[in-house]
């Protein structure tokens, strides 16, 4: 069968790898020169995403790697966008993927008839062709349209100042001296207000909520998602209350600094909102080259007034509003994957589809690294295509969607990001379960106990996926074991009396307890 992969990024090339896996003919169209979408830098604004000069990923690199094949020992934990390329490219010649790759060709339309067909527009020869497929595949993932929303904002036609959204933001240069307002409180807008915090004359930051502030440095030094995302923190979440989680993570949060004296509080608590990860910004509001505003009331020529009634001067503003969700070159049928309000099933299928032969990849925005998320996607969907794994009834895909829906109302305030959101282990175990590579804890408590306290107590990596069932990789077992060593193999660059690899993983006690005890209660969460 021949599968249409829209996009090289960080979810094409692994849908790329994955229908070579099943035996399927993967042909991809990406727009652009190169492989990379989001995460690779061009001075020049670009068609698509497009990260800034200094962008560091918030996900370790144990976390973020595809499960089959680890980041070098040697790469940071985390990652600088250039490292990622660079990753990217490990990862492409390896599996051999850049030979089904046709570049500087953009998918103008695609339908689903009894055998699908589209059309695409090479850059190179200025023509268009039509082309066949059996199946699709779309990974163009959802920072591409800016989210502009200047209605929102009166009196910003008589500003005269520059204003544009983050998505064109490159580097801090040309600020020096400036008075500049970033709007918008997501991870792009912290990042960009620290950074041009250093250049500017002043650095407003004007956020409606507020957030929680997290580290990507966590207790002992140890990255923060290796501690949070693992099976044994997970089964705790299911069996404590959540206002006990709650209290628990807010007063740790406060501990490094108290949100009410910041201005940063939010009425939400921690997990009710996606994760706002940031090791600065405590820094350079304390030392005031960030101050933290609230709404935006309306402008002025040549300024802003709040909501609160206070007023400053500005000479640049800079939108962090995120990104619309859409698929413009989908046929209309299917176009229910656009927008908010989109009728996907586990956010991958279309409702409706006289064939389950469109996925849609990296459409999620999980509590934690996407590439794995991504590679499991890819090779469900590629099971589907090959009808080796069925999918419910439209009808029970609705009631899922609605479930979901209604769980995420209750669980995260109204936006537009807080409709695609997952937990990274429970989705990755849904997903897992639907192929059949879920891994067993009681079977791997019972046969390999070693390898079993690796994955219940550790960082919950892709590699976890691949110890059994279609797609088993023989160096899964060794790539778990070998996961914290790697981890640290980076930061021992100058020889100590101390082994840091004693250092134990985990900042919470585990309580002890005989382990049938352990083994039964996994057995109820599994």
């Amino acid at each position: 069968k021949r599968v249409c992969v829209i996009g090289a990024g960080a979810s094409g090339l692994t849908a790329i790898k994955c229908c070579i896996d099943e035996g399927l003919e993967p042909v991809c169209f990406e727009k652009s020169h190169d492989i990379g979408g989001l995460w690779r830098y061009e001075e020049k604004e670009k068609e698509g995403a497009c990260v800034y000069n200094s962008t560091i990923i918030n996900t370790s690199k144990e976390m973020m790697c595809y499960s089959d094949c680890p980041i070098p020992d040697e790469f940071p934990n985390y990652m600088h966008n250039t490292k990622i390329m660079e990753y990217f490219g490990i990862y492409a010649k390896k599996f051999n993927l850049m030979k089904h790759i046709n570049f500087n060709t953009s998918v103008l339309s695609c339908e689903q008839e009894e055998k699908g067909s589209g059309e695409v527009w090479n850059e190179k020869t200025k023509e268009t062709s039509d082309f066949e497929f059996d199946a699709v595949l779309v990974c163009v993932g959802h920072h591409a349209d800016p989210y502009y929303p200047l209605d929102a904002f009166p009196g910003i036609e008589k500003f005269k100042g520059e204003y544009f959204h983050s998505h064109e933001y490159r580097k801090p240069q040309g600020y020096e001296g400036k008075r500049v307002l970033i709007v918008g409180v997501g991870n792009s807008g912290g990042d960009i207000a620290v950074e041009l915090s250093r250049q500017a004359k002043q650095l407003y930051w004007s956020t409606r909520r507020g957030c929680w502030v997290m580290n990507r440095v966590s207790d002992q030094g140890l990255p923060v998602d290796i501690i949070n995302t693992t099976r044994h923190q997970a089964f705790l979440n299911w069996i404590m209350p959540s206002s006990i989680i709650r209290k628990a993570v807010e007063s740790q949060l406060n501990e490094k600094f108290d949100h009410d004296h910041y201005g940063l509080r939010p009425d939400n608590g921690p997990f009710n909102q996606h994760p706002f990860v940031n090791d600065e910004l405590p820094n350079r509001i304390i030392n005031g080259s960030v101050m933290i505003k609230s709404n935006i009331g309306c402008f002025t020529e040549d300024s802003v007034i709040f909501d609160d009634g206070t007023e400053v001067e500005a000479d640049a503003v800079i939108f962090a509003t995120g990104f619309i969700f859409q698929f413009p070159f989908l046929d209309d049928s299917i176009a229910q994957v656009n927008g908010t309000e989109s009728q996907l099933y586990k956010y991958m299928w279309p409702v409706g589809m006289t064939k389950h032969t469109l996925a849609v990849i990296g459409h999620v925005q999980v509590l934690g690294a996407v590439n794995p998320v991504s590679e499991m996607q890819s090779r469900w969907a590629t099971r589907v295509f090959k009808g080796l794994a069925t999918l419910p009834n439209d009808n029970k895909m609705l009631l899922d969607i609605n479930r979901n829906k209604v769980s995420l109302q209750k669980r995260f305030y109204n936006s537009q990001r807080h409709t695609m959101e997952a937990d990274h282990v429970a989705y990755m175990d849904e997903i897992a379960d639907q192929i059949g590579v879920k891994p067993n804890m009681f079977s791997l408590f019972i046969t390999d106990r070693k390898l079993a306290r690796k994955v219940w107590y550790e960082f919950c990596s892709g590699y976890q996926y691949r110890l059994k069932g279609p797609g088993k990789w023989a160096g899964a077992r060794e790539a778990i074991m070998g996961q914290k060593s790697r981890m640290f193999c980076p930061l021992h660059t100058r020889a100590t009396t101390k082994m840091l690899s004693s250092i134990y993983l985990c900042n919470h006690s585990i309580i002890v307890l005989p382990n049938y005890v352990w083994v039964m209660a996994m057995c109820v969460y599994v």
